[in-house]
């Protein structure tokens, strides 16, 4: 699963993402509720797991809004050292598919994300296509022209989010929230680095280039007549 954790407390973040990424899913972060709801309204996620306590946009109205503003029915964990019956049914009511009170076992955890996936996988196709180009956001497998590509968990993240909107172009500024969320480096050498190994990956055997640089905006994923 690619799954999108948005929790304050980096060391919670930190154990969250060792635990869910050790059993092979992707994991971007957000230390606060606006970057999170960016990432949740601009990317495809499996579930979001939520805190509710968030600097700059509290975990109810980061949910509000993205039901009611971006219209996404992704599926949305809550954590909250909130348990009370009142704080879960504010929870639900605007929009919460689960809800999970601090202190936690990380197992159960997963168990919810995974029953969670299950319920929505009926919703909509896990295989993103570009050309011959396809990536499966379940298995997490990429091929062109029917050859299996490997891709890093960065790589993953970058394709995703460019085959997603293709051939639409993502603006830098999208593509480093993808990769780093809301800590980017300081310097652009690493994003260009992380571009030069996907194109590497995605078309040094092939006449035809589906990644491009578009000079002064970003990046897209498409053949050249796509545009």
């Amino acid at each position: 699963m690619r799954l999108l954790l948005i929790e304050d407390s980096q060391d919670l973040a930190a154990n969250i993402g060792e635990f869910l990424e050790a059993r092979h899913h992707l994991v971007d972060y957000a230390g606060d509720g606006l970057t999170g709801l960016h990432l949740a309204a601009t990317n495809s996620y499996d579930a979001v797991i939520l805190d509710l306590g968030l600097p700059g946009l509290d975990g109810v109205m980061l949910c509000k809004r993205l039901r009611n503003d971006a219209g996404s029915s992704l599926p949305i964990l809550m954590l909250t050292a909130r348990d009370t019956e009142r704080d879960k049914l504010i929870g639900f009511e605007v929009g919460a598919d689960d809800y999970l009170t601090k202190p936690f076992s990380l197992p159960e955890l997963h168990a919810r994300l995974l029953v969670l996936q299950r319920r929505s996988k009926g919703g909509g196709t896990n295989i993103l296509q570009v050309a011959d180009l396809t990536l499966d956001r379940q298995t997490l497998v990429c091929r062109r022209a029917g050859t299996r590509l490997e891709l890093t968990p960065s790589g993953y993240k970058l394709l995703e989010r460019l085959m997603s909107v293709s051939p639409n172009v993502v603006s830098r500024r999208d593509v480093e929230i993808a990769l780093w969320g809301d800590d980017p480096p300081d310097s652009d050498a690493a994003l260009r680095a992380h571009i030069h190994a996907l194109r590497h990956t995605l078309d040094r055997d092939h006449s035809i280039k589906l990644l491009h640089t578009v000079h002064g905006m970003g990046y897209r994923i498409g053949a050249d007549d796509a545009l």
